[in-house]
């Protein structure tokens, strides 16, 4: 079964609170496990939260505010301790460079583990990490607009198909030349009848999910956004600062949720709260007032799961299919 949530290791903005750690998000996709802006204090949330070193497999930051990075020096030296066995590449925009490579080495530390940087210049595709060239999805990132650069990241996986157990037993296909109809598109059985892919499954779409952290409103925001099924995305202020939120390049809960309502968005994550609101129903009276679908207002520690997919009826036959017909 595979696994595809997300675990919120902290949902503060720039200065923590009693309930709030900083920064810090674990995506787990199969067999994946990204790791967003590690803040201060994400070696000790991803241990309350039982995520291991060994689990990641990308950390991706969207820009070197410390409540956004600076838990990468522990997070470093975690994947050393533990030795990890696979290379764990970091992306991050390439002007952030000498602060990575400052957090990587701001102490004495046996490196024992493996990062690959991957500094980003601007908009399309997040190499794949060397050693896992193929996870099943592509991810893109896309350039925000706040005070420093600052980037958005986006997962998309490929369309598919689901086959249908019930439909294959009727043709009497099973074992290896499932795998061959699914590739090639046609099989012919023992019997001599032709059988299209068509003919024993259904269009599965792929699933996909937005990141989107620091950034006043802008096209981007909107683009990472569009037809998402978990879109999770920083929302700093209340409307009735939006001064505020303009002046130091964020989002209010209201323009966060209207970008999701906009854009088609299935399931809403806010987080990135200031420490000037107590309340946190605050923020999702504020969202309802534009998106009615799914809707979390994020707290430390807490799991999302990527909505199912929409399933599609069982495929017609026509008639032409069926053993006998």
């Amino acid at each position: 079964m595979s696994r595809r949530e997300l675990v919120a290791l902290g949902t503060a903005s720039m200065v923590p609170t009693r309930t709030r750690n900083h920064n810090g998000y674990v995506l787990f996709w199969d067999d994946e496990a990204i790791l967003f802006d590690p803040g201060e204090g994400t070696q000790r949330q991803m241990t309350l939260a039982g995520v291991s070193a060994t689990d990641l497999t990308r950390i991706a930051i969207t820009h070197l505010h410390g409540d956004h990075s600076l838990g990468l020096a522990g997070v470093a030296q975690r994947i050393s301790g533990d030795a990890v066995p696979h290379t764990i590449p970091v992306s991050y925009p390439a002007s952030g460079q000498r602060w990575v490579e400052h957090l990587l080495d701001a102490s004495a530390y046996r490196r024992q583990g493996a990062i690959e940087l991957q500094p980003l210049d601007g908009d399309g595709p997040v190499p794949a990490a060397s050693e896992r060239p193929h996870p099943g999805f592509t991810l893109h990132a896309r350039r925000l607009d706040h005070t420093i650069d600052a980037v958005g990241y986006r997962l998309d996986e490929p369309d598919g198909r689901r086959m249908h157990p019930d439909l294959l037993a009727e043709h009497g296909l099973a074992g290896p030349v499932v795998g061959q109809l699914q590739r090639d598109g046609v099989v012919t059985t023992d019997a001599g009848r032709t059988v299209t892919v068509d003919e024993v499954s259904e269009p599965r779409p792929g699933q996909s999910f937005a990141f989107v952290m620091d950034s006043r409103l802008c096209d981007a925001v909107r683009e990472l956004a569009d037809g998402v099924d978990l879109l999770v995305i920083e929302s700093t202020f209340l409307d009735r600062d939006l001064d505020q939120a303009e002046r130091w390049g964020h989002l209010t809960a209201y323009q966060a949720a209207k970008v999701a309502a906009e854009a088609g968005v299935r399931h809403l994550v806010l987080t990135h709260f200031s420490q000037r609101y107590t309340d946190p129903a605050e923020f999702e009276r504020e969202a309802r007032t534009v998106f009615h679908g799914e809707l979390t207002v994020a707290r430390d520690l807490e799991r999302v799961g990527v909505p199912a997919r929409p399933r599609a009826g069982r495929p017609s036959t026509g008639g032409r299919g069926r053993t006998g017909a």
